[in-house]
């Protein structure tokens, strides 16, 4: 394949080609959502990177599988071995069943997928629906002298694999520094060494998912799932597993540990991580109130922001920050970043207005051929995104008359601009599926709202909010007048 990708890989801290284990086809994991609550924005904007980067690889002629999980059970309170089960605690709060729980968050998960324009993975398995793979990848471990059982559950012993590979590679940890920070904590459970972590946890009585093993009833270790569904589907070793950075460690570290000690091979040939987002330039948090959520991004519910923002206008600004690079969300930055995307998509309308001439005076190849670079550079949408708006100014000037292009150029170009604006950042427009134009619409009906409340006509002016509330659509009033977004 004639396309020289470069991606960053975490593990090797550099820029590598891409060269797939099997000629043309790429095997891609991507640790997906706790489905305990609403999809958070720093998800989001993680499965949205690996949306971009999936649809790329096959506009450029790969055939990809793409495998993005469900947790479903094991993930414990604050990422530990201890506590408490996350959905199970949700399930106990709002006295439900832990399935119900699951039904209800993986369903609203998918849904705004569907509005940020997601292509579906090829497969999205569960933790639960893999427990007997899981069981039999911590045998095979403690078979290898690399877990034991302790109590009922079993532990991966990292100060024994550590003589035999690495611990800590991805995330440049050193075992023994590592150790010393933590030997106070020797002798205070059951684990041989403070560093060792769950491969399966014994269940205690009123622990509420839990399943028959060698050991016991119990649960799997939130690190294990991941292990067990990439490679039931993708093979021992596979091409490419992302993931937020947050997840480098101990996450992915524990799953690189877990292959090597199972398979005796590098279970993942590149590790990609998309950075972390913040808001008004302070780390997202919702025990600071500084914590976003994608619907209240898209009513405009929230006095985080100014007003309501369309899923692509998002989707779009996402796309102007580097996926490795912070994204700072502020309403600033989204109020121009809705220009600029509707900029772009009106350039797409404004190409089929163009009137061909005998003869070319602009050099299309070159703008074609920068949209491929950018992107093979690490996928780098930024600049991607600057070199097509290069083309937009190209096409003003061809429609102002001052420059010029024949027909064969302005069918590559078109092709292309189109292709990489829809197919590869996934955008779409953000008119009504039956094509009326609904900015223009409620810009005339808030206009109206105005004169209404200009009257002092409340009645009138609650009415037309309430029926477009009921209609999916979101009215804000502030002191600088009314702004609208999408439910």
């Amino acid at each position: 394949m004639e396309n020289h990708i470069k991606i960053y890989n975490s593990l090797s801290g550099k820029k590598e080609e891409l060269i797939p284990i099997h000629p043309e086809k790429i095997g891609m994991y991507v640790c997906g959502p706790t489905v305990y609550s609403d999809v958070h924005l720093g998800n989001c904007r993680t499965f949205i990177s690996f949306d971009m980067i999936c649809r790329y690889l096959r506009f450029v002629g790969y055939k990809v599988r793409y495998v993005r999980n469900i947790t479903d059970a094991g993930h414990l309170e604050s990422d530990a071995d201890e506590g408490e089960d996350k959905i199970s605690k949700k399930a106990r709060l709002e006295s439900l069943e832990p399935m119900e729980i699951v039904q209800r968050y993986t369903v609203g998960f998918h849904q705004v997928m569907q509005q940020f324009n997601n292509v579906p993975p090829d497969i999205e398995p569960t933790a639960t629906g893999h427990i007997i793979e899981q069981i039999k990848i911590a045998k095979s471990i403690i078979d290898k002298g690399f877990a034991y059982e302790s109590n009922g559950s079993v532990y991966f012993d990292v100060e024994k694999y550590n003589k035999a590979h690495r611990y800590g590679e991805l995330s440049n940890r050193n075992v023994e520094e590592m150790m010393a920070n933590t030997r106070d904590l020797d002798g205070q459970d059951e684990k041989k060494g403070p560093l060792d972590f769950a491969l399966w946890k014994k269940a205690s009585p009123a622990h509420i998912m839990k399943w028959p093993s060698p050991w016991g009833e119990g649960f799997p270790g939130w690190h294990l799932e991941c292990t067990a569904m990439s490679t039931k589907y993708l093979g021992d070793r596979f091409d490419i597993h992302g993931g937020g950075m947050d997840l480098k460690f101990p996450h992915h570290e524990c799953e690189i540990a877990q292959g090597m000690a199972s398979c005796n091979t590098v279970p993942v040939n590149y590790w990609l991580h998309a950075n972390m987002l913040t808001l008004n330039g302070k780390k997202m948090s919702k025990s600071a109130g500084n914590s976003l959520l994608p619907e209240e991004l898209f009513s405009g519910k929230t006095e985080l922001i100014d007003k309501a923002y369309h899923p692509m206008v998002v989707r779009f600004f996402m796309m102007q920050a580097h996926y490795r690079s912070v994204l700072d969300f502020s309403s600033e930055a989204l109020g121009a970043s809705e220009k600029g995307y509707f900029r772009l998509m009106t350039a797409m309308d404004e190409m089929d207005k163009i009137v061909p001439s005998d003869a070319s005076s602009v050099k299309v190849d070159v703008l074609v051929d920068s949209f491929f670079s950018a992107m093979n550079d690490d996928f780098n949408t930024p600049i991607l995104l600057a070199n097509l708006f290069e083309s937009v100014g190209m096409i003003n000037r061809i429609k102002a008359g001052t420059e010029t292009i024949n027909a064969a150029d302005l069918s590559k170009l078109k092709l292309n601009f189109n292709a990489f604006v829809t197919d590869v950042c996934g955008l779409r427009s953000a008119e009504t599926s039956s094509g009326n134009h609904l900015s223009s619409v409620m810009s005339v009906l808030l206009e109206i709202r105005k004169q209404v409340r200009e009257n002092k006509d409340w009645k009138t002016s609650d009415l037309i909010r309430d029926q477009l509330d009921q209609a999916g659509i979101v009215i804000k009033d502030s002191k600088e007048g009314s702004s609208w977004g999408l439910k």
